[in-house]
């Protein structure tokens, strides 16, 4: 017998097929959200649409491209570059950003609004892999684990200041990428118990920063008026309105664009817009769409496990910790799990800059399946 052997790639396309269906979804969705809005506003009934649209093309153009142009071990050459540029515009942005709902969070080049603070996402999902792949089992100790989260903690903290939502998503991918990476259980232990304390105790600790002056009012306000939503009534409006939405859907909803809540819910398209999946498509309509969260994790988790080297799997493991946490803090603010932090909902939400940053991340995802190689062999007798 003699056999040959031929190199397959392995290109996801069924990880392709799932963010292209959660996105036209989340058009649809984002549609039915802000028709009406965007009609009383004066900006035509489509206007959100339209803009959602062209980001959701531009995105997966990035993707595609990407996904099979672009050596994803070129990042590990370019992390620090990478990081400082979305150092910078983290800076930039705190000091001339353009101001809405009570802080700077964006830049305007050519007309054109986007928010510099979601480079950062990517930026530490890269560096984190190059830092872990590099340095290996020596960031068992306390010590260097403690160095190697200050990359992420000094910016999380600047990027508090006007956005807490990002910090937190920063702060929390740096911790799971630790989490993975890192051998010792004191670690684990540290990071359960230190959310717990931080959940449990968000009170207290919105308190001691509001006397440290560390956090705007708002943010501040969000806190207490979780805890205490009866002397902050004007604050709960719109969580108060998200949990009508999500009771008055019952098991099957009300109907696609069938609504009540969109018509005097604040910006219904971004952050909440779970609330009004779940109010036109009901409980079956808001765990499908979770499920379908879960099976592009899944899928991501396989190209983690079957990744050609260390830097690749690193790399979708940071992916995957972004896009998890992201949802997992939408959904708990929708249904006030926690405190309303204007997290966006991913692939579904309205927000540009945001869309494009995960289908480019994606795309990197991709060109790690892609390089991810199959042996098969193929025998003849002689």
């Amino acid at each position: 017998m003699a056999g040959k052997r031929r190199l397959k790639r392995f290109y996801d396309i069924s990880l392709v097929v799932m963010v292209f269906s959660i996105t036209l979804f989340g058009l649809l969705m984002l549609y039915s959200a802000s028709s009406y809005t965007a009609e009383r506003d004066n900006l035509g009934e489509m206007f959100y649409l339209k803009r959602q649209a062209l980001f959701a093309g531009f995105g997966f153009l990035v993707m595609l491209f990407t996904s099979r142009f672009i050596d994803y071990h070129i990042f590990a050459k370019l992390n620090l570059v990478i990081y400082a540029i979305a150092a910078v515009a983290v800076i930039v942005t705190s000091l001339i950003g353009v101001a809405s709902h009570g802080s700077n969070r964006w830049i305007v080049i050519f007309g054109v609004r986007f928010q510099p603070s979601e480079l950062m996402k990517p930026a530490i999902i890269i560096l984190f892999a190059t830092l872990l792949t590099h340095k290996g089992r020596k960031l068992d100790g306390f010590v260097p684990m403690l160095k190697a989260a200050a990359w992420a903690l000094v910016p999380a903290a600047i990027i508090a200041y006007t956005n807490l939502s990002t910090a937190m998503i920063v702060a929390g991918i740096a911790a799971f990428m630790l989490f993975v990476a890192v051998k010792s259980y004191k670690y684990h232990l540290m990071l359960l118990g230190g959310g717990i304390a931080a959940y449990l105790g968000a009170y207290p600790l919105s308190l001691l920063l509001q006397k440290m002056k560390v956090l705007h009012g708002y943010q501040i306000t969000r806190i207490l008026a979780w805890k205490d939503p009866s002397s902050y009534e004007d604050e709960t409006f719109q969580t108060l309105q998200g949990l009508y939405a999500i009771g008055s859907g019952g098991i099957f909803g009300r109907g696609l664009g069938e609504s009540i809540q969109k018509f005097i819910m604040p910006e219904s398209q971004n952050d909440m817009i779970f609330t009004i999946i779940c109010e036109e498509l009901g409980f079956v309509g808001g765990l499908g769409v979770m499920l379908v969260y879960a099976l592009i994790l899944f899928r991501l988790y396989e190209i983690a496990k079957n990744a050609k080297d260390l830097f690749g799997s690193l790399l979708v493991i940071g992916v995957m910790s972004h896009i998890a946490l992201q949802a997992i803090l939408n959904i708990a603010v929708a249904t006030n799990s926690i405190p309303n932090t204007g997290i966006t909902l991913p692939f579904i939400s309205y927000g540009g800059t945001s869309l494009v940053i995960l289908l480019a991340e994606i795309g990197i995802c991709l060109n790690v399946s892609y390089q991810t190689t199959l042996d098969d062999s193929i025998s003849s007798e002689k």
